[in-house]
């Protein structure tokens, strides 16, 4: 029988997998649709971005911000917190579960758009 922790490791992998292929960026730099309103928690989470990911991913747009704005949630924080490839580990020491969460918050904002 295959364990809850078996299951999302294994989906984490399929994630990493389609992440570091080639081409996988499902944005590709398709312009934003018109003006972004972001509530407050959003405006925190674009402060988070611009503080700790803009620099590797201006705009969203370089390495592969693009292609996490489609994973799921799980997922999004398994590579903020544990990193993968170029893209370094972020823990609890540099980035708080607020912060966290109000990155979370960030990227669905930019999805929607």
């Amino acid at each position: 029988m295959i364990r809850s922790k078996q299951i999302l490791a294994l989906l984490a992998l399929v994630f990493l997998a389609e992440a570091f292929l080639p081409g996988c960026s499902h944005r590709s730099s398709l312009p934003l649709t018109g003006p972004q309103v972001l509530n407050e928690t959003e405006k925190a989470g674009e402060k988070v971005f611009m503080q700790n990911c803009q620099r590797c991913h201006p705009q969203g747009e370089a390495g592969l911000g693009p292609s996490i704005l489609w994973a799921p949630g799980f997922a999004k924080r398994f590579q903020v917190r544990h990193g993968a490839g170029a893209m370094p580990a972020f823990d609890k020491e540099h980035l708080s579960e607020k912060e966290l969460d109000q990155l979370m918050e960030y990227l669905k904002a930019l999805k929607k758009n």
